[in-house]
């Protein structure tokens, strides 16, 4: 659900938060504020003046947040709560439960018969706040998903094939790995890791999470993805023979990247031996190759020989 285009969840609308809305959640009268938490972090709720007691009111929201798994984002975060009519102005779209964008999330204050419960709604939305403060490179969480939980769901072959549409607020709602993203973290809120006795109403039924989709979820909230691992490996070939090989594991979706300091040829090949990627050369004088990691579970390298030394260090970079 994002500020902004909208797409049909139930019979509502879930949207994503767009320029123009941030004057209409600016223009609102609010009550609440900024409210530290005991491990030193804080969160920052504001309910509608519309609520008969609204300190309250913000009171149970912040308990709510506090209580979702989360990481350092959540002090990032500014939650509005508002009932539907006034959500609806804000998100810009009729009948829309909730919004989010540019660390602020909208959403109703009250469960609407029918349809998602507000908690469920508000859990919803800080899925898409987590996977805006998370790192999927070379792609962006926010349409794709968090590093584990996309390379788990197969998003990068999906959106090769055309089965998934990172980004697509549209006509392609139901297959926008983002959304299902943040419904997959809703279902992680509302049903733990059991993957049992939860619906699935906003996104298409292929994105459905099991047990490891929750737990690789999980682990982008709670342990986020740092970056690109560096490793060095050391090689020799063996008495005359002119090829080395090794085999690396690829857990993860991304790019990899191999650089050798010495004119030998790197090749990149397929669990089944195809080539995938050769080496080119380098300005510094040396040989680097890089590939793309889409569904690979292992590559293996090949280093063939190009002068007398048998000796060559590998620099390798792995998502």
């Amino acid at each position: 659900m994002v500020l902004g285009r909208a797409a049909v969840l139930c019979g509502a609308l879930l949207a994503v938060l767009a320029p123009a809305a941030h004057a209409a959640v600016a223009g609102a009268e609010w009550a609440g504020g900024t409210y530290p938490l005991p491990d030193g972090e804080h969160v920052s709720v504001y309910v509608s003046t519309r609520y008969a007691e609204p300190d309250v009111v913000a009171q149970r929201w912040v308990s709510f947040f506090a209580g979702l798994p989360h990481g350092s984002e959540l002090s990032l975060m500014k939650a509005y709560v508002a009932p539907l009519d006034e959500v609806v102005e804000m998100c810009a779209g009729a009948d829309v439960l909730g919004c989010y964008g540019d660390d602020q999330l909208v959403t109703v204050g009250d469960s609407v018969p029918g349809l998602l419960s507000a908690a469920s709604v508000a859990a919803h939305e800080y899925g898409h706040h987590i996977a805006a403060h998370r790192d999927n490179a070379p792609w962006r969480a926010f349409a794709w998903g968090a590093k584990r939980w996309a390379t788990r769901m197969n998003v990068c072959r999906r959106a090769a094939a055309g089965t998934a549409f990172p980004g697509d607020e549209s006509a392609n709602y139901s297959f926008n790995p983002g959304e299902a993203f943040a419904e997959t973290y809703r279902v992680l809120v509302d049903a733990g890791e059991t993957a049992t006795g939860y619906d699935w109403p906003v996104v298409d039924p292929s994105f459905r999470p099991d047990a490891d989709a929750l737990a690789a979820l999980r682990a982008d909230v709670l342990s986020p993805w740092a970056g690109p691992t560096t490793t060095t490996l050391r090689g020799r070939f063996k008495r005359a023979r002119r090829v080395w090989t090794t085999t690396i594991s690829t857990p993860l979706d991304g790019d990899v990247a191999v650089r050798i300091d010495v004119p030998d040829d790197v090749s990149l090949l397929s669990a089944d031996g195809a080539v995938v990627a050769r080496s080119t050369w380098t300005s510094a004088g040396g040989k680097a190759v890089a590939y793309r990691i889409c569904g690979d579970r292992s590559l293996r390298i090949r280093v063939s020989r190009s002068r007398p030394a048998a000796g060559f260090t590998l620099r390798l970079s792995t998502p």
